[in-house]
């Protein structure tokens, strides 16, 4: 790989698609993929199971995690995807504060839209009964590059390709 590595963190809430994009983009461009669930606790994840939203001190080992994943291939020199729903911009600047390496995509969806999708998800520990705290805890980015999630993946990839030169 030529130039410097690059790190592309694709956020939005449950249902938006990180995963399947995520693990697609990452796929075409030969990187490695790291999915944010994969960082958290069991005690997270027990807590989301039973339907309690996760709080600030709840997500800040997970950031911390997620963060110090990233760095690693920066340092390594290895570009990766990375997924997370980064819904607020303190949460972000975790995630990106000081690392020029990272572009954030934005996959963006209606509340009909993500609902539809969670009530299809089985065995997921996100509840589509959570959908609602998420879309009031999300503090849309205004330094992301914005994808609609009503395409298809495919399409979705091809345009963060595309439109990140990639």
């Amino acid at each position: 790989m030529s130039g410097a590595p690059r790190i592309l963190l694709i956020m939005g809430v449950a249902g938006s698609g990180k995963s399947t994009i995520g693990q697609a983009l990452a796929a075409q461009l030969g990187w490695p993929y790291f999915e944010a669930d994969d960082f958290h606790s069991a005690a997270n994840k027990a807590k989301m199971s039973a339907g309690i939203p996760l709080n600030d001190d709840d997500r800040a080992p997970w950031l911390a995690a997620i963060r110090a994943e990233i760095d690693r291939c920066v340092a390594a020199g290895r570009s990766a995807v990375f997924t997370c729903s980064g819904l607020k911009q303190s949460y972000r600047r975790v995630l990106m504060d000081g690392a020029p390496s990272v572009t954030l995509v934005y996959l963006h969806g209606d509340a009909e839209t993500l609902l539809q999708r969670l009530k299809q998800r089985a065995g997921h520990f996100m509840k589509p009964a959570m959908l609602q705290s998420q879309l009031a805890t999300l503090e849309v980015p205004a330094d992301a590059f914005t994808v609609d999630i009503r395409k298809t993946p495919d399409a979705i990839v091809e345009e963060i390709k595309a439109r990140l030169s990639l």
